[in-house]
């Protein structure tokens, strides 16, 4: 194992103990290893997240990012935890064109955002949030191919969940992925605060969308026997965590602009030991790995880890 920097490490745990609460409620269920690794993934994931959201211009911000990805191409760099995230590449045989992949889809949130089409959401959330369970494939020592599938599953799962959390802080920064071909041509504004009259056709939006997240969920979950043991708790307590946002959203009839959804630790608690009963009574009995449903990687083709047997179909 690379050792990170002091520096580069505690920053990354920082970030995630403010704003990954999810994953660092689920993190003390790894191994120290396991855990260390991805507490300095999500420490350069945040790192890109942060360059483009809080830069001070879009320009700033895409030159940083570019900054970023030629260090990651080309293995060198001069800050710390970009430097250890090309050690966490090494590590875990990371291709290092995922994480670039990920950097130019969060450039894309640089440019004015009008998502038309579900195809264009599935293609986007691969980018910002497949690759990230990839990368975290790679970071848990995951060596079947055939998981690749399923982490991407529960990466796009977890995108869907944080856009339709977030609808109302992204409208605010000029951002729409709420699908055209579903929502129709709304324009940022409108989602501030709808309108009684955009309301119902936001709600079946959100409705759609949540619901299309918890189909990748269930495809995530069947994925976590690839996991080694001591990691497969853990992924499952944050995915459990992390999809109770939507089940909040659902229970406040998809009220996302009067306070934001957040799961209460108490709920949390509930969801964990729920998790982890439901996950030991699971292997009382043996049961076979679930075959990849392809249909879910429709709009994925050509991309790094997705199932290219899918059945296309139009967007």
């Amino acid at each position: 194992m690379t050792l990170p920097s002091h520096a580069a490490y505690a920053a990354a745990d920082a970030v995630l103990a403010s704003k990954g609460r999810s994953f660092h409620w689920a993190r003390r269920l790894l191994s120290p290893v396991h855990a260390d690794r991805a507490t300095r993934l999500y420490g350069f994931c945040r790192l890109v997240d942060d360059l483009a959201d809080e830069a001070q211009s879009a320009e700033l911000a895409r030159h940083s990012l570019l900054t970023i990805a030629h260090a990651l191409q080309s293995g060198i760099s001069n800050d710390p935890l970009v430097a250890d995230t090309i050690l966490l590449l090494r590590e875990c045989a990371i291709d290092p064109a995922i994480p670039v992949a990920l950097i130019h889809g969060v450039m894309s949130d640089l440019s004015d955002v009008r998502i038309a089409t579900m195809a264009d959401l599935l293609r986007y959330c691969y980018r910002v949030a497949g690759t990230v369970g990839l990368m975290m494939s790679a970071a848990l020592d995951v060596s079947d191919p055939r998981a690749l599938h399923h982490a991407i599953d529960l990466g796009i799962a977890m995108q869907l969940t944080n856009l339709c959390r977030d609808v109302q802080q992204d409208a605010l920064a000029g951002r729409r992925y709420l699908p055209a071909s579903l929502l129709g041509a709304f324009e940022p504004g409108r989602l501030i605060r709808p309108s009684s009259e955009d309301r119902p056709i936001v709600s079946a939006t959100m409705e759609t969308l949540l619901d299309l997240a918890d189909t990748y969920y269930r495809s995530g979950e069947a994925g976590l026997p690839f996991l080694p043991a001591n990691a497969r708790s853990a992924i499952l307590v944050a995915v459990r965590v992390y999809q109770a946002i939507g089940h909040r959203l659902r229970a406040r009839s998809f009220d996302y602009w009067t306070v934001r959804a957040a799961v209460p630790v108490g709920r949390k608690v509930v969801i964990t030991a729920g998790a982890l009963l439901a996950w030991h009574v699971r292997h009382l009995v043996a049961r076979p790995l679930e075959i990849h449903e392809g249909s879910l990687h429709w709009a994925l083709t050509g991309m790094t880890g997705a199932n290219q047997q899918c059945a296309h179909r139009a967007s």
